[in-house]
């Protein structure tokens, strides 16, 4: 009966590292959640620059009020996915003016990206044509350190400062509790993984 000893020890320090998880869950999934925020206090910039891929406005509203607080001159509002014809960086637009900001605070891009990364250099050419010589990053606060990475990358020369945009579905100390949020957490880690192995 003595081999049981260790064998017992083993499933005792196994089940009480696995209660231990399970009641700090909140602490490490709260890390997680955490850990895709790094966003910066808005500064006044030469523009504002608006991320492609949020379709409920959130993006755009918040780069909208960068201009309308004096943070900025102009939002280039970045979006090359054709959405039913259109093209999001227009559809941006277009939610932004039917919610009382004036269309002339707005420049659109284009880009044919397919990621972080190309959207990153297609923006950063446009803001060189347009001899920007700083700009505020606005995307969704969880997915504010992947793009900071990215473009921080390409940006000699240029003054950036990464600004987070509220998601409803989205809260670092409680993302788990509701269906979007778990999905949104696991899509942003995994391209995070991903765009760190270089895949």
């Amino acid at each position: 009966m003595a081999w049981l000893r260790p064998r017992g020890i083993a499933l005792l320090s196994t089940g009480a590292a696995l209660l231990m998880v399970y009641f700090m869950r909140a602490w490490w999934l709260a890390a997680l959640g955490g850990f895709l925020v790094q966003a910066d206090a808005p500064a006044p910039a030469d523009l504002a620059v608006v991320l492609g891929g949020d379709f409920y406005g959130h993006r755009i509203v918040k780069g909208a009020e960068l201009v309308r607080q004096g943070l900025a001159r102009k939002v280039l509002v970045s979006g090359g996915a054709n959405c039913y014809g259109a093209r999001e960086s227009e559809l941006a637009i277009n939610f932004a003016v039917k919610h009382g900001f004036p269309p002339d605070y707005f420049l659109a891009v284009s880009p044919p990206a397919h990621s972080t990364a190309e959207e990153a250099q297609l923006v950063v050419d446009e803001l060189r044509r347009l001899k920007a010589r700083s700009f505020l990053l606005v995307t969704s606060d969880y997915h504010t350190r992947r793009a900071g990475r990215e473009f921080r990358r390409l940006v000699q020369g240029l003054e950036m400062r990464v600004v987070a945009a509220p998601d409803e579905y989205f809260r670092a100390d409680s993302w788990w509790r509701n269906r979007q949020g778990q999905k949104i957490v696991f899509l942003e880690w995994t391209k995070t993984v991903t765009s760190l192995a270089g895949l």
